[in-house]
């Protein structure tokens, strides 16, 4: 089989799965301590968490701390609602629905326009209660950088806080300043079922979740120091590797669009992480492409429907719809992602498989 579906979750790091073994431990072991006991076993488990929190942080701006979450979700709930109440949470239209959803539950929520490249402009005016300010750094669908440092800015000077969604960003480009940044380790190479949220020093929190007061106060629950140890060694593999990674992926990026050079390019090819590739068949009508069918008929090629309908709800994308994609567009629409474990083989053949299903159906 061949993945290329690196934005719904990356293959786990050798390295990653290597620094989790020693927190599995069972009878017999030391390793399955709670890392929140007083005892040797508990210390040992908080040094892990400890060394790992300094390894994470390391891809982060400075002049923060990093608080540990089940994911990025948890991480993007205590960001939005733990940083105040009333005053409007204002958001670009091509969030992930983490990021939307919550706001306009959390309360009132301004949605700010994207251009055509999917890029949101700072010419447009924040609604003067403006209290917090969501960006995302790359989109999940589309790939689009954002201009996070000019909303950033923006924000501050409309005296509101700056939180940003990273989880398509860390490990893969320089993450960008903000107040609040939301990361998940099974983005780069870590494991599912945690995530973490950077806060600037200085900005103040409410708990979301009581109870132990885990976390600085801030996320209660006991930590799991093999999820987060494999979260830490595998920011330490992006760190190291960030440079060899973008250069492989760029190499994919330019084969790909190669071998595509039938399909037109949803959003920026400029403005864009390169690990992206959503496309749909050239034509008025996107050669009446049936996306589910070409998934059918690919079964060896994990790729995602570029309309990204959440969780089979049936709806189309609110992403390829918020950069003026007509709906029956957006449905003809796929999306390829690749990265660090991706081989030139896989893409060419991915792509000989994916034309010659679309042209079987006439949409080529």
């Amino acid at each position: 089989m061949i993945y290329l579906d690196y934005q719904a979750t990356t293959p786990l790091a050798p390295e990653a799965r290597d620094a989790m073994l020693r927190w599995l431990d069972g009878p017999g072991g030391t390793g399955f301590g709670n890392p929140h006991s007083p005892h040797k076993m508990g210390r040992q488990a908080k040094a892990a968490i400890e060394f790992a929190r300094d390894q994470v942080a390391a891809l982060f701006p400075g002049g923060g701390r990093v608080i540990f979450t089940s994911g990025a979700t948890e991480a993007i709930n205590l960001a939005i609602r733990g940083s105040g109440t009333g005053g409007t949470v204002s958001v670009s239209a091509i969030e992930h629905a983490a990021v939307l959803d919550t706001a306009r539950d959390a309360g009132t929520c301004h949605v700010l326009n994207v251009a055509k490249n999917g890029q949101c402009n700072t010419k447009q005016d924040l609604p003067q209660d403006t209290r917090l300010v969501c960006l995302m750094q790359v989109n999940n669908e589309i790939g689009t950088i954002q201009p996070t440092v000019e909303w950033h800015r923006k924000a501050k000077e409309n005296n509101a806080l700056y939180f940003c969604d990273a989880v398509q960003a860390y490990g893969k480009i320089e993450v960008t300043g903000a107040d609040m940044i939301a990361i998940s380790a099974h983005k780069f190479h870590g494991p599912k079922g945690v995530g973490a949220l950077w806060v600037r020093n200085g900005v103040e929190l409410a708990e979301v979740q009581t109870g132990g007061g885990q976390e600085f106060g801030l996320r209660s629950g006991t930590l799991s120091p093999a999820l987060i140890a494999g979260m830490g060694a595998a920011a330490a593999e992006a760190k190291k590797r960030m440079e060899q990674d973008a250069e492989h992926v760029q190499k994919l990026w330019q084969r790909a669009a190669q071998i595509f050079e039938d399909w037109e390019l949803n959003g920026s090819a400029e403005a864009r992480y390169h690990g992206n590739l959503n496309i749909r068949p050239r034509g008025p009508n996107g050669g009446g492409l049936d996306v589910n069918r070409l998934m059918s008929e690919c079964r060896n090629v994990m790729f995602s429907a570029g309309s990204a309908c959440a969780s089979g709800s049936g709806r189309t994308s609110h992403v390829l719809e918020a950069i003026g994609l007509p709906q029956k567009l957006a449905k003809c629409s796929i999306r390829l992602g690749f990265g660090r474990y991706t081989t030139l083989e896989e893409i060419e053949e991915a792509g000989r498989t994916i034309n010659e299903a679309a042209k079987a159906q006439g949409a080529l």
